[in-house]
Order: C-alpha cells, then structure tokens, then sequence
C-alpha cells in the first residue's frame, strides 16, 4: 500500500472517544489547555455564586423595611431571615446527588433561571408567609447553583494546582456576594426594587451558562432519592420553627414537640438513607473520615457564629445607632470587603498551611473580632466596631476560602457536588439556628437591645472558638 493511501486512511478513520477520567472530564488533557477551557466555568460559576450570595444577604440592611412593609411582628421576623438558608440546608443534598448523577450544567442553568423567577416574585409579595415562601424557593434554586458548582469545576479542573485556584477564586466571589448584596439592596429606591434587578441579574448569568458551560456528570447514575429528600427538609423545618419559636420559651411544649420530631425525622432519614436508598443523598460511610467531619464541621460553625451574627447585625445598627440602610451597608462592607480580599489570597497558603487549620484560625479572628465590638452599640458608638469588623473580616475571608477546598478534597471527585452540598447543608443548618439565636438572644434581654446585642456576640465568639477547636482535633490521616 503506498504511503499516500495509508495517510488517507488515517484521516478517514475515526478518532477513538477520550477516556474520561472520574470527574468526568477527557484524560490527558494538558493543564494549559484544561485552564483556558475551564475560563467560562469559573467565570459563569463564581457570577452566579456571587447572585445567590446577594440575593441572600440582602434583607440584613433591608430588614426593618421589609418587617414594616409586610407587617411582620418581631418574633416572627427571624423567618425574613432564615427561609433561604432553610432552602438551602434543605435541598443542597439532593441538588448535589441530582447534579452528579444528571448533569451539572443542567442542575445549574435550571437553579440560576429559578433563582431570577423566585427573587423577581419575592419582590411582589405583600405577605410575611408569601414572602417567606419566596425566600424558601430562592434557597431552593440557589442550592442548585452552589452544589453543582464545584462539581462543574473540579470537572473543569482536575489537576491539583487548578482546582486550588479555581476553588480559591469562587470562594472569593462567595465573599463578594456578601459584600455586594447589602450595597446592592441599600443603593435602590427600595427593597422591591432591588429584588427585581438582583432576580434579572440571575436570568442574565443562567441565558449565558446555558451556551457557554460544558455538561459532566459522574458515571454512577440512579433515581432522586425523594423519600430521604423529603425527610431530611422536614427535619430542617421543625428544627427551624423550634428555635424560632424557642425566643418566647423554650420550655413551651410546641417547641419541645418540633425539637422532639427533628429528632425523629433524622433517624427516619439516617435509616433511608443506609436501608433503602439505592442511590443516597449522601454516603453515610464517609462520616468516619476526619477530612469529611473537618469540612462538615467548618461549615455548621460558620453558619452558627459568622452567618448568625452578621446576618442580624445591621438590622441592630439600625435600630440602635438610628443608621439607614444604605449607612449600614457601607459600614458592613469593612468585614465583607476585607473577607473577600483575603479569601482572594488565601490561595498562596496552599502548601504551608492545611485548609483545617485556615479554619481554625478564621474561627479565633471571629470570636477576636465579636468580642472586639462589646459595648459599642451601648456607647453609641459605630468607629468603636471598626477593630471588630476588620478582625472578623479576615476570618470571614480564610473560612471561605477554606471551605470550598476542603469540600472538594474531603470526597472522591466523582462526587464532588455532594461533597459540596454535604458541607453546604451544614453551613445552612448553622445559619438556620444561628440566626434564631441571635435574634433571640439580642431581642429576649431585659435590659435592652444593646445589652442583648452585647450577649449575642459573646456566645457567638464562645461558639467560634468551639469550631476551632473541633476542626483541630479532627486531625487528617496518612
């Protein structure tokens, strides 16, 4: 056979499919090539991110108007607060199992659009109930955004040294959403106003995602695990009603009744989950690794003691220190600004300093920031809480650069979307009841606002070095 023929049978013969490795990305792809197609990922991933973040954090400088417009008592004003994180804690382990067994993109373009709809029709609600409906749906669709997102870039980046940048840069954008979401809310006419540009900036990121993302998933398939699902929201629901409810007593029997059914509820779906799931939300088994408690544990303090306190904080300023909205969200933006800054850099630690013990020392900068602020808003005094907010700022920032990192190395790749929304849920948990505590702590005193403020910061800051504590002892094995 000539060589001329030989040479155009090579070019007729089909080229053999690329192996796959368990991320479900093509093997032996270079790392300078794997990066620059991993560019809209991240870009698309981090934005939308950055969305859900605001559109979480937006009600803190909104609060009081929001409470006014809708007629929300102050004891029913923690579920302004807590229906996305109830959302969130709620599905994120679902979204993470549906994410790697469909696709990741499709999980991830579905919750972006979602989350434009639900934040636009939260904007109308005239309703304390319909409002709080809202929030639980947007903490539905932004639980599909955060599980499938790391999902979608360890697949766009398998290699070590990408996926430390690539979880580096989204925890940062984690940060900045924090930062943006109250500036955002503050800067608009009013918070109607600013649901409905923070609901079309979430269309515009799921209308590009759409085109612009690769679809993987992991090679192990199943169906919803909708009975575990189903169990493990209700849990969450009883588990937040009881600490609402727990401000006006917690001795009270409905509040004992919901504590009690919690319980319940997690045996049920612990017996689901190792019984009669085929395809669990989440693999029970990895609970006897430290790495996994460690990331599972970093995230239930934070949310206990860095989302808890922060999310309720403005809404004290305000109605201690008489400061608006959009004063608020200037001062706010001192913590937030500074923990996305650090979360930036914190990459450069790779190599010096393990995630666990970033961890550790993120949660002793909050606890040194939280008792830093005592006494400020009983002095009327808004400069003496700058030391505080630039302390839990960076503590804030190593936390969330932290997390996502840990997330990701705590379970095998193909199931890093459930590694992601495994830590995640327990970040909303956190907040769920961190958030009610506060609210409870800083509103049942006696003495004042200013003194139960005083109360709240300190429990946060003794729940904070609790967190550092556990994350230390939960040491890595060889």
């Amino acid at each position: 056979m000539s060589r001329f023929n030989e040479r155009t049978i090579k070019r007729a013969s089909p080229a053999p499919a690329p192996d796959l490795d368990p991320a479900g990305t093509p093997a032996g792809t270079s790392a300078d090539a794997q990066a620059r197609s991993g560019r809209p990922t991240l870009a698309l991933t981090s934005a939308a991110t950055a969305v859900a973040l605001m559109t979480y954090t937006a009600p803190m400088v909104t609060l009081p108007d929001t409470a006014a417009a809708l007629h929300t008592p102050l004891s029913a004003q923690a579920w302004l607060l807590n229906g996305t994180p109830l959302g969130l804690a709620a599905l994120l382990l679902v979204a993470g199992s549906l994410a790697d067994d469909y696709g990741r993109r499709r999980i991830f373009v579905a919750g972006t659009l979602a989350l434009g709809l639900t934040t636009a029709l939260g904007g109308l609600t005239t309703t304390t109930w319909a409002f709080t409906l809202a929030r639980v749906a947007q903490g539905a669709a932004s639980a599909a955004i955060l599980a499938s997102s790391l999902g979608l870039l360890v697949a766009a980046f398998p290699s070590p040294r990408g996926r430390l940048h690539a979880t580096g840069v989204w925890g940062a954008f984690v940060s900045g959403g924090i930062a943006l979401g109250p500036l955002v809310a503050g800067a608009m006419p009013n918070w109607r106003v600013a649901y409905a540009v923070l609901g079309a900036a979430a269309l515009v990121v799921g209308g590009l995602s759409f085109r612009a993302l690769t679809e993987s998933r992991s090679p192990r398939g199943g169906r919803p695990d909708v009975a575990g699902a189903l169990t493990f929201g209700l849990a969450l629901v009883a588990l937040v009603a009881a600490l609402t409810l727990g401000r006006d007593g917690w001795l009270r029997a409905p509040v004992g009744l919901l504590l009690a059914a919690t319980v319940v509820l997690l045996a049920v779906f612990t017996l689901i989950e190792r019984r009669f799931s085929s395809t669990p939300m989440i693999d029970l088994s990895l609970l006897r690794s430290p790495r996994f408690l460690a990331s599972s544990a970093g995230g239930l303090f934070t949310g206990l003691t860095v989302i808890g306190l922060f999310s309720y904080l403005p809404a004290l300023l305000q109605r201690t220190l008489g400061m608006s909205a959009m004063d608020t969200a200037w001062l706010i933006l001192l913590w937030s600004g500074l923990s996305f800054t650090v979360a930036l850099q914190a990459k450069r630690l790779a190599g010096r300093v393990s995630p666990r013990w970033q961890l550790a020392v993120g949660f002793l900068l909050h606890a040194g920031g939280a008792l830093a602020m005592l006494g400020a808003l009983d002095a009327g005094s808004w400069p003496r809480l700058l030391p505080g907010l630039a302390l839990g700022g960076v503590g804030s920032g190593l936390l969330n650069a932290a997390l996502p990192l840990l997330a990701v190395e705590s379970v095998p790749p193909a199931r890093a979307a459930m590694g992601s929304g495994a830590q995640q849920t327990f970040r909303y948990i956190g907040s769920c009841a961190g958030v009610a505590l506060t609210i409870a702590l800083a509103t049942s005193s006696g003495a004042g606002l200013t003194h139960g403020a005083d109360v709240a910061m300190v429990v946060s800051a003794g729940v904070a070095a609790l967190g550092a504590l556990s994350v230390v002892v939960l040491r890595e094995r060889a």
